[in-house]
């Protein structure tokens, strides 16, 4: 059986959703998603803000435990040299020196004739062997380029010590027999591919992105580059699916887990989707309402699906808890995104409380800075925080902070009344995550203030329960 790699694209390529850019956090919370579910290689795109990007790179070398970390390794020596050493720790690391060769790429990108970029490729690749021991050659457009040239350059490139080539259909121009007879022309014209790994990207325009990577893998191809969220490129759950299905047949498997495929897949995607605010200290914009569909008829297939549009991914257990309750709700109101996600928040994953209140003290006003003091007991001993923030909420999550020396990203903050008349009962909804996932909490008090900090006692417990 021929295991195929799989080199993930999704922080090269998918960086950027609709503008919104992934913050520091939102990118290593990915690639910590992709390293657990067992890509073989992570890319990285060229370095662009020396300080920032060196700052991820380092941080991922010393967290991916399973995965190769790849950066784009630019377009001069510079810039191989500050990739090269920001990958230099990394447990598993490569190079890549990516240059088109078709015509009108060379001409209109790289303002360069053929000869030169011959040249070119030959430098970097070179310079770059001696700063890393694995580097890879990527022919952007080689699906457009003309064949005796693209042997030329891919030649070039293994003499400079290149031991991988990724051949790209940057274009999405390519079928299935163009593809293979250009694979196969290049194993007769250039002897020294035999000996270095081949890969395909395969774009999906032309909706034949799979087989396109099925038939480069049987002219012996050993990896292809995919992305959980929409590049453009070849997705990762679309290919792990097909190989699940029709894999054995073929003689080909990957090292994905792919029982866990799709809701790491899920939680990647709602981490790209997500957009940032500027001035909170929590990551996300809050209070947006996630529209569900569904109504007292609802069967516990439906509200599953709308538990999993929320961003919650549960148990069966869990699940069966959250529909029984559902029902009871619906029986006497109707049912929206936040009936629905109080219903989670209190059925759903209830644990022993790891951390509990012993007493808290808010002060606010219009004149001195807000200030929050907390105290919690944890296995018997009592923790205390303190606090300013920009007012008595983020004093009080702040403070909460401090005793748990760790920051959850705050997903989603509501409070509602769910009584009436001057003594009525305030009711907080928190959703914390953590790892990709998504923890709710709820607290229900006279004091809206109190209620908060319960909400988020209560999603914390959950986290630290699913940590232990």
């Amino acid at each position: 059986m021929k295991q195929v790699r799989i080199s993930d694209v999704t922080l090269r390529e998918g960086a950027t959703h609709k503008g919104a850019t992934l913050s520091f956090k939102e990118k290593i919370e990915i690639a910590k998603l992709l390293d657990k579910l067992g890509v073989d290689v992570i890319e990285m795109a060229a370095i662009e803000n020396t300080a920032a990007d060196t700052l991820l790179l380092k941080s991922l070398s010393s967290l991916l435990k399973n995965s190769c970390l790849a950066v784009v390794a630019g377009t001069d020596k510079a810039q191989i040299e500050k990739a090269a050493s920001a990958i230099s720790s990394a447990k598993s690391k490569r190079l890549i020196v990516s240059l088109p060769t078709s015509n009108v790429r060379m001409e209109y990108i790289s303002h360069a004739k053929p000869a030169a970029m011959l040249q070119k490729i030959k430098e970097l690749v070179s310079y770059a062997c001696e700063l890393c021991d694995f580097v890879e050659f990527e022919a952007e457009d080689a699906t457009r380029s003309d064949a005796d040239f693209l042997a030329k350059a891919i030649a070039a490139a293994l003499e400079a010590g290149a031991k991988a080539v990724t051949i790209c259909d940057t274009a999405s121009v390519a079928i299935t027999e163009e593809l293979v007879s250009l694979i196969n022309n290049l194993y007769a014209s250039v002897p020294a591919l035999k000996d270095a790994e081949l890969g395909v990207a395969a774009y999906n325009e032309l909706g034949m992105a799979n087989a396109l990577a099925i038939s480069a893998i049987n002219c012996g191809a050993t990896y292809t580059k995919t992305a959980v969220t929409k590049t453009g490129l070849n997705t990762t759950e679309s290919f792990v699916h097909l190989i699940r299905l029709r894999g054995e047949q073929m003689g080909i498997t990957t090292g994905i887990n792919v029982t866990e495929l799709s809701r790491t897949a899920t939680q990647i995607k709602t981490i790209a989707k997500n957009r940032r605010s500027e001035t909170t200290p929590f990551d996300n914009k809050i209070g947006e309402e996630t529209k569900v569909t569904i109504s007292k008829d609802s069967d516990i297939s439906e509200i599953s699906k709308a538990v999993k549009d929320l961003g919650y991914t549960l148990s069966d257990d869990d699940t069966a808890k959250v529909y029984e309750a559902f029902l009871s709700t619906a029986a006497k109101k109707e049912v929206g995104a936040k009936e629905l996600e109080a219903i989670v928040a209190s059925e759903a994953l209830q644990v022993p409380p790891t951390y509990k209140l012993v007493s808290y003290a808010v002060n606010c006003s219009n004149v001195i800075a807000p200030t929050a003091h907390i105290v919690v007991e944890k296995n018997g001993n009592e923790l205390c925080g303190l606090s300013t923030g920009d007012g008595p909420i983020d004093a009080s999550l702040l403070a909460l902070e401090q005793i748990v020396g760790c920051h959850y990203e705050l997903d989603d903050f509501q409070i509602q009344a769910v009584t009436e008349g001057r003594e009525a009962m305030g009711e907080a909804l928190i959703k914390l995550r953590f790892d990709g996932l998504l923890y709710s909490g709820r607290g229900i008090s006279t004091d809206i203030m109190g209620a908060s900090i319960k909400a988020y006692l209560n999603a914390l417990n959950k986290i630290v329960y699913e940590e232990a």
